[in-house]
């Protein structure tokens, strides 16, 4: 004789109980109690992590970058580009003469999915390849595609005939 939830017999039981022999009124249940501490402690949780990432990225902006110096200003021509890190190994960037007078720096990671751009001065532009985004090459916004926040804008200073990379500007759409 098999015991089922409700006490009757097994040829008595509704088909669907002999696949599913589950007490429901047995069953563990969470007070509305528990549910709140839990839904408590998991946005306490994410606050904190959102406290600490703008905490960190606020140390980052204020922190001193590292002087970098590029080249000389004669060893591009106009409508060229150098590529190069900054401010650490892991960060590649662009150095692109607009002019006689003119440079810009900025990341190659497209802020769209971090593809690598492909500067185009002929056009005014950088191309990213993997969606078609295109970037203005003097500011670094967006101008086509998907991406829509603007490049790591890298800050340079001329000193003589000497370019250096002195900090990274970050602006918003």
């Amino acid at each position: 004789m098999s015991q089922f939830p409700d006490g009757k017999l097994e040829h008595e039981q509704p088909r669907w109980r002999q696949d599913f022999p589950i007490d429901w009124t047995q069953d563990q249940y969470v007070s509305r109690r528990d549910l709140l501490k839990f839904l408590v402690v998991v946005s306490c949780g994410f606050s904190i992590g959102q406290l600490w990432i703008g905490w960190q990225s606020t140390g980052r902006r204020s922190s001193e970058l590292p002087r970098k110096s590029l080249g000389k200003v004669t060893d591009l021509d106009v409508g060229g580009s150098l590529l190069f890190t900054y401010p650490d190994d892991k960060e590649r960037c662009l150095l692109v003469r607009i002019s006689e007078t003119e440079h810009v720096a900025f990341s190659q990671k497209c802020t769209h999915l971090a593809c690598a751009v492909v500067p185009e001065p002929q056009h005014d532009r950088f191309h990213c390849p993997c969606h078609s985004g295109y970037f203005d090459i003097k500011s670094g916004h967006p101008i086509a595609g998907p991406p829509r926040r603007p490049l790591p804008q890298v800050e340079l200073e001329v000193v003589g005939e000497e370019i250096y990379a002195v900090g990274m500007k970050v602006t918003q759409a």
